[in-house]
């Protein structure tokens, strides 16, 4: 067993494509569209999905905002260079919502940012 996939739904799909793609370096690798009922799936990740988890960016047609809900935390991604990471995701436009550095009462070096839907990303610098 593995997880496959986390599903995201988005306001406006082109500007969370640009996001994850430009912003966070992550690839297209496939989508659909359901013009019967309206929406379309866009996967995005850092390598193909037969060995890795991706992202599923959910875009329903007519729907232009969603409420998060206090459950979902956060995605998390591990990066080489957090601090070299949130220098080009703000040089990008990104949104840096808490500075690197290390966790509260920890050493483990993280950041987080914002994605054009206001979901949560961490990341963690690779030890």
């Amino acid at each position: 067993m593995r997880l496959l996939h986390t599903m995201l739904r988005v306001s406006d799909l082109d500007k969370s494509i640009s996001f994850y793609t430009q912003v966070l370096d992550m690839k297209e690798l496939r989508r659909s569209e359901n013009t019967q009922y309206r929406y379309t799936l866009v996967f995005i990740g850092y390598g193909n999905e037969d060995n890795n988890s991706v992202i599923e960016l959910t875009y329903n047609w007519d729907t232009n905002s969603y409420e998060h809900g206090t459950a979902f935390g956060h995605l998390a991604i591990e990066y080489d260079d957090i601090y070299k990471a949130c220098e080009n995701i703000k040089q990008l436009g990104g949104i840096v919502s808490r500075e690197p550095g290390p966790v509260l009462g920890g050493s483990t070096e993280i950041a987080f940012v914002k994605d054009p839907d206001g979901y949560s990303i961490e990341l963690i610098q690779k030890k």
